[in-house]
Protein backbone atom coordinates (compact mmCIF):
# COMPACT_ATOMS: atom_id res chain seq x y z
CA UNK A 1 0.00 0.00 0.00
CA UNK A 2 0.92 3.34 -1.27
CA UNK A 3 0.49 6.00 1.90
CA UNK A 4 1.89 9.87 1.32
CA UNK A 5 1.13 12.33 4.36
CA UNK A 6 0.76 15.86 4.54
CA UNK A 7 2.28 17.63 7.52
CA UNK A 8 -0.66 18.06 9.88
CA UNK A 9 -1.79 14.19 10.23
CA UNK A 10 1.60 13.19 11.24
CA UNK A 11 1.99 16.56 13.46
CA UNK A 12 -1.85 15.81 15.28
CA UNK A 13 -0.79 11.95 15.94
CA UNK A 14 2.70 13.09 17.54
CA UNK A 15 1.19 15.94 19.70
CA UNK A 16 -1.34 12.60 20.99
CA UNK A 17 1.93 10.37 21.15
CA UNK A 18 0.07 8.10 18.60
CA UNK A 19 1.83 8.08 15.54
CA UNK A 20 2.56 4.72 15.78
CA UNK A 21 -0.77 3.82 14.66
CA UNK A 22 0.66 4.90 10.48
CA UNK A 23 2.61 1.88 10.96
CA UNK A 24 -0.11 -0.65 12.40
CA UNK A 25 -2.05 1.01 9.46
CA UNK A 26 -0.19 1.59 6.48
CA UNK A 27 3.51 0.32 6.60
CA UNK A 28 5.60 3.20 5.31
CA UNK A 29 4.37 6.37 5.21
CA UNK A 30 5.80 8.22 2.43
CA UNK A 31 6.58 12.27 3.06
CA UNK A 32 7.67 14.55 0.27
CA UNK A 33 10.72 17.01 0.75
CA UNK A 34 8.34 20.16 1.73
CA UNK A 35 6.70 18.08 4.63
CA UNK A 36 9.69 17.09 6.18
CA UNK A 37 11.31 20.51 6.37
CA UNK A 38 7.76 21.87 7.32
CA UNK A 39 8.56 18.82 10.53
CA UNK A 40 11.88 19.35 11.24
CA UNK A 41 12.38 23.29 10.78
CA UNK A 42 9.14 24.58 12.09
CA UNK A 43 9.90 25.70 16.20
CA UNK A 44 6.26 24.71 16.61
CA UNK A 45 7.31 21.10 16.23
CA UNK A 46 10.51 21.55 17.79
CA UNK A 47 9.57 18.10 20.26
CA UNK A 48 8.46 16.20 17.47
CA UNK A 49 11.86 16.90 15.29
CA UNK A 50 13.71 13.97 16.71
CA UNK A 51 10.60 11.39 16.51
CA UNK A 52 10.55 12.40 12.81
CA UNK A 53 13.99 12.56 12.23
CA UNK A 54 14.90 8.89 13.51
CA UNK A 55 11.10 6.69 12.70
CA UNK A 56 12.35 4.69 10.08
CA UNK A 57 8.47 4.08 8.73
CA UNK A 58 8.48 7.49 7.50
CA UNK A 59 10.24 7.82 4.26
CA UNK A 60 11.37 11.21 2.30
CA UNK A 61 10.64 11.24 -0.98
CA UNK A 62 11.35 13.29 -4.21
CA UNK A 63 8.77 14.78 -5.68
CA UNK A 64 9.41 14.67 -9.59
CA UNK A 65 7.88 17.29 -11.11
CA UNK A 66 8.12 20.96 -8.73
CA UNK A 67 6.54 22.85 -12.23
CA UNK A 68 3.57 20.72 -10.94
CA UNK A 69 3.89 21.62 -7.74
CA UNK A 70 4.40 25.45 -8.74
CA UNK A 71 1.55 25.30 -10.97
CA UNK A 72 -0.86 23.58 -8.19
CA UNK A 73 0.32 26.60 -5.98
CA UNK A 74 -0.58 28.88 -7.89
CA UNK A 75 -3.96 27.85 -8.75
CA UNK A 76 -5.04 26.66 -5.82
CA UNK A 77 -3.18 29.05 -3.08
CA UNK A 78 -2.37 25.50 -1.31
CA UNK A 79 0.90 25.55 0.75
CA UNK A 80 3.91 24.15 -0.19
CA UNK A 81 3.81 20.99 1.78
CA UNK A 82 0.18 20.22 0.61
CA UNK A 83 1.03 20.98 -2.78
CA UNK A 84 4.05 18.32 -2.98
CA UNK A 85 2.11 15.97 -0.96
CA UNK A 86 -0.52 15.76 -4.06
CA UNK A 87 1.73 15.93 -6.44
CA UNK A 88 3.77 12.97 -4.40
CA UNK A 89 0.51 11.19 -4.04
CA UNK A 90 -0.62 11.48 -8.09
CA UNK A 91 3.26 10.59 -9.26
CA UNK A 92 2.93 7.67 -7.38
CA UNK A 93 -0.45 6.23 -7.76
CA UNK A 94 -0.98 6.13 -3.96
CA UNK A 95 -3.47 4.40 -2.35
CA UNK A 96 -4.30 7.16 0.31
CA UNK A 97 -3.48 10.48 0.83
CA UNK A 98 -3.34 11.58 4.55
CA UNK A 99 -4.33 15.56 4.68
CA UNK A 100 -6.55 17.04 7.36
CA UNK A 101 -6.43 20.83 5.62
CA UNK A 102 -10.41 21.32 4.17
CA UNK A 103 -8.68 23.46 1.07
CA UNK A 104 -6.11 20.74 0.17
CA UNK A 105 -8.90 17.34 1.08
CA UNK A 106 -11.11 19.12 -1.65
CA UNK A 107 -8.50 19.43 -4.20
CA UNK A 108 -7.48 16.32 -3.91
CA UNK A 109 -10.49 14.36 -4.23
CA UNK A 110 -11.13 16.68 -7.40
CA UNK A 111 -8.23 14.97 -8.38
CA UNK A 112 -9.19 11.33 -7.39
CA UNK A 113 -7.34 10.80 -4.59
CA UNK A 114 -8.87 8.68 -2.05
CA UNK A 115 -8.22 11.13 1.22
CA UNK A 116 -8.12 10.40 5.03
CA UNK A 117 -7.12 12.51 7.32
CA UNK A 118 -6.17 12.39 11.40
CA UNK A 119 -9.97 11.84 12.56
CA UNK A 120 -10.18 8.89 10.11
CA UNK A 121 -7.07 7.45 11.01
CA UNK A 122 -8.52 6.90 14.05
CA UNK A 123 -11.31 6.00 12.96
CA UNK A 124 -9.57 3.01 11.49
CA UNK A 125 -7.53 2.15 14.17
CA UNK A 126 -10.88 2.14 16.41
CA UNK A 127 -12.42 -0.21 13.90
CA UNK A 128 -9.00 -2.41 14.04
CA UNK A 129 -9.54 -2.47 17.29
CA UNK A 130 -5.98 -1.06 17.89
CA UNK A 131 -7.98 1.46 20.01
CA UNK A 132 -10.86 1.36 22.26
CA UNK A 133 -13.95 3.97 23.02
CA UNK A 134 -11.94 4.80 25.76
CA UNK A 135 -8.49 5.58 23.31
CA UNK A 136 -10.52 7.48 21.45
CA UNK A 137 -11.87 9.85 23.79
CA UNK A 138 -8.37 10.46 24.93
CA UNK A 139 -7.28 10.93 21.38
CA UNK A 140 -10.04 13.72 21.19
CA UNK A 141 -9.27 15.23 24.46
CA UNK A 142 -5.54 15.39 23.85
CA UNK A 143 -5.99 17.08 20.01
CA UNK A 144 -8.03 19.71 21.23
CA UNK A 145 -5.20 20.42 24.41
CA UNK A 146 -2.59 20.86 21.58
CA UNK A 147 -4.49 22.89 19.58
CA UNK A 148 -5.10 21.09 16.80
CA UNK A 149 -8.48 22.08 14.62
CA UNK A 150 -11.10 18.92 14.86
CA UNK A 151 -14.27 19.49 11.45
CA UNK A 152 -17.30 19.52 13.40
CA UNK A 153 -18.74 16.61 11.03
CA UNK A 154 -15.62 14.53 11.51
CA UNK A 155 -15.86 14.92 15.55
CA UNK A 156 -19.26 13.95 15.52
CA UNK A 157 -19.17 10.91 13.33
CA UNK A 158 -16.31 9.36 15.37
CA UNK A 159 -18.05 10.16 18.75
CA UNK A 160 -21.26 8.34 16.90
CA UNK A 161 -19.48 5.34 15.91
CA UNK A 162 -17.72 4.88 19.00
CA UNK A 163 -20.91 5.83 20.91
CA UNK A 164 -22.22 2.73 19.33
CA UNK A 165 -19.99 0.29 20.65
CA UNK A 166 -19.70 1.91 23.83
Amino acid sequence: MIVVSDTTPLISLLKIDKVYLLEKLFGKILIPQAVFDELVIDKRFIEEEDIIRNNIQIEVKEVGSLEAVDILRRVTGLDIGESEAIVLADELSADVLLMDEAKGRNVSKDLGHNVMGTIGIIMVAYDENLLTSEDVKECIEQLKKSGRHIGYRYYNMLLSMIGSRL
